[in-house]
Protein backbone atom coordinates (compact mmCIF):
# COMPACT_ATOMS: atom_id res chain seq x y z
CA UNK A 1 0.00 0.00 0.00
CA UNK A 2 1.13 3.15 -0.78
CA UNK A 3 1.28 6.02 2.33
CA UNK A 4 1.72 9.77 1.24
CA UNK A 5 4.04 11.86 3.25
CA UNK A 6 3.19 15.41 3.88
CA UNK A 7 4.72 17.49 5.35
CA UNK A 8 3.10 18.64 8.56
CA UNK A 9 1.45 22.00 8.81
CA UNK A 10 2.64 24.67 10.89
CA UNK A 11 -1.03 24.85 12.65
CA UNK A 12 -0.88 21.59 13.45
CA UNK A 13 1.96 21.36 14.84
CA UNK A 14 0.93 24.04 16.82
CA UNK A 15 -1.89 22.31 18.50
CA UNK A 16 0.48 19.00 19.06
CA UNK A 17 2.74 21.50 20.93
CA UNK A 18 -0.21 22.98 23.01
CA UNK A 19 -1.35 19.40 24.07
CA UNK A 20 1.98 18.26 25.09
CA UNK A 21 1.98 21.82 26.91
CA UNK A 22 -1.55 21.39 28.59
CA UNK A 23 -0.41 17.66 29.80
CA UNK A 24 2.45 19.01 31.61
CA UNK A 25 1.54 22.10 33.52
CA UNK A 26 -2.65 20.86 33.27
CA UNK A 27 -4.57 19.93 36.37
CA UNK A 28 -2.51 17.78 39.19
CA UNK A 29 -5.72 15.96 39.66
CA UNK A 30 -5.44 14.11 36.50
CA UNK A 31 -2.21 13.09 36.76
CA UNK A 32 -2.45 8.67 37.26
CA UNK A 33 -0.44 9.74 40.93
CA UNK A 34 -2.31 11.49 42.80
CA UNK A 35 -1.85 12.99 46.24
CA UNK A 36 -3.99 11.73 49.27
CA UNK A 37 -6.19 15.41 50.56
CA UNK A 38 -5.57 15.93 54.19
CA UNK A 39 -7.26 14.17 56.70
CA UNK A 40 -9.83 14.96 58.57
CA UNK A 41 -11.61 17.52 55.85
CA UNK A 42 -11.86 20.67 57.86
CA UNK A 43 -13.44 24.33 57.89
CA UNK A 44 -12.07 27.06 59.99
CA UNK A 45 -13.93 30.47 60.88
CA UNK A 46 -12.41 33.13 62.57
CA UNK A 47 -13.43 36.04 64.52
CA UNK A 48 -12.14 38.89 66.86
CA UNK A 49 -12.55 36.92 70.17
CA UNK A 50 -13.13 33.21 68.75
CA UNK A 51 -12.16 30.44 66.16
CA UNK A 52 -14.26 27.56 65.00
CA UNK A 53 -12.88 24.33 63.97
CA UNK A 54 -14.94 21.55 62.61
CA UNK A 55 -13.60 18.25 60.85
CA UNK A 56 -15.29 15.58 59.16
CA UNK A 57 -14.54 11.92 60.84
CA UNK A 58 -16.67 9.59 60.27
CA UNK A 59 -15.92 6.12 61.60
CA UNK A 60 -13.73 7.01 64.76
CA UNK A 61 -14.92 6.56 68.12
CA UNK A 62 -14.35 9.78 70.11
CA UNK A 63 -12.23 8.13 72.41
CA UNK A 64 -9.76 7.33 69.86
CA UNK A 65 -9.36 10.99 69.29
CA UNK A 66 -6.87 13.77 70.97
CA UNK A 67 -6.90 17.27 70.71
CA UNK A 68 -3.66 19.40 71.93
CA UNK A 69 -3.71 23.25 71.58
CA UNK A 70 -0.15 25.02 72.01
CA UNK A 71 0.05 28.12 71.61
CA UNK A 72 -1.47 29.44 68.49
CA UNK A 73 -1.15 25.73 66.96
CA UNK A 74 -4.07 22.60 67.09
CA UNK A 75 -3.14 19.07 66.65
CA UNK A 76 -6.04 16.68 65.71
CA UNK A 77 -4.89 13.31 65.92
CA UNK A 78 -6.43 9.57 66.44
CA UNK A 79 -7.12 6.78 64.89
CA UNK A 80 -9.38 4.95 62.40
CA UNK A 81 -9.95 1.22 62.75
CA UNK A 82 -10.23 -1.27 60.13
CA UNK A 83 -13.53 -2.78 59.33
CA UNK A 84 -13.59 -6.15 60.98
CA UNK A 85 -14.72 -8.58 58.08
CA UNK A 86 -16.68 -11.59 58.84
CA UNK A 87 -14.93 -15.10 57.77
CA UNK A 88 -14.94 -15.81 54.31
CA UNK A 89 -15.13 -12.53 53.09
CA UNK A 90 -13.02 -10.32 51.41
CA UNK A 91 -12.78 -6.56 50.19
CA UNK A 92 -13.95 -6.05 46.24
CA UNK A 93 -13.49 -2.45 47.13
CA UNK A 94 -11.94 -0.43 49.60
CA UNK A 95 -11.73 3.32 49.24
CA UNK A 96 -11.86 4.36 52.83
CA UNK A 97 -8.65 4.46 54.55
CA UNK A 98 -7.87 3.24 58.12
CA UNK A 99 -4.76 3.78 60.52
CA UNK A 100 -3.29 6.91 62.88
CA UNK A 101 -3.81 10.60 61.95
CA UNK A 102 -2.19 13.39 62.69
CA UNK A 103 -2.81 17.37 61.47
CA UNK A 104 -1.73 20.61 62.97
CA UNK A 105 -3.48 23.67 62.10
CA UNK A 106 -1.78 27.41 62.72
CA UNK A 107 -4.42 29.88 63.96
CA UNK A 108 -3.54 33.65 63.37
CA UNK A 109 -3.85 34.24 67.07
CA UNK A 110 -2.62 32.57 70.55
CA UNK A 111 -5.46 30.02 71.93
CA UNK A 112 -7.10 30.28 75.59
CA UNK A 113 -6.41 27.06 76.47
CA UNK A 114 -8.49 26.60 79.69
CA UNK A 115 -11.84 27.81 77.49
CA UNK A 116 -11.12 25.45 74.49
CA UNK A 117 -14.91 23.59 74.13
CA UNK A 118 -14.84 20.18 71.90
CA UNK A 119 -17.75 18.14 70.71
CA UNK A 120 -18.39 15.15 68.69
CA UNK A 121 -21.52 14.54 66.86
CA UNK A 122 -22.28 12.48 63.86
CA UNK A 123 -18.53 11.93 62.74
CA UNK A 124 -18.22 15.70 62.70
CA UNK A 125 -15.87 17.01 65.75
CA UNK A 126 -16.35 20.96 66.68
CA UNK A 127 -13.63 23.02 68.30
CA UNK A 128 -14.59 26.18 69.65
CA UNK A 129 -11.14 28.23 70.51
CA UNK A 130 -11.04 31.15 72.05
CA UNK A 131 -8.53 34.04 72.13
CA UNK A 132 -6.64 34.85 75.11
CA UNK A 133 -8.02 38.06 76.65
CA UNK A 134 -4.72 39.77 76.45
CA UNK A 135 -4.32 39.80 72.81
CA UNK A 136 -8.10 40.38 71.79
CA UNK A 137 -8.54 44.17 70.15
CA UNK A 138 -9.40 46.81 72.06
CA UNK A 139 -11.55 49.59 71.57
CA UNK A 140 -9.95 53.21 72.11
CA UNK A 141 -11.93 55.99 72.34
CA UNK A 142 -10.49 59.20 71.62
CA UNK A 143 -11.65 62.32 73.81
CA UNK A 144 -11.63 66.09 72.64
CA UNK A 145 -9.13 68.24 74.34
Amino acid sequence: MYRRYRTPSLWREMDRLQQDMNRLFGDPRQNRMRKAPSFPAINIWAADDSAMITAEIPGVNKDDLEINVTGDTLTLSGVRKRDELPDGTHYHRQERTFGEFNRSIQLPYTVDVNKVKATFKNGVLTVELPRVEAEKPKKITVKAS
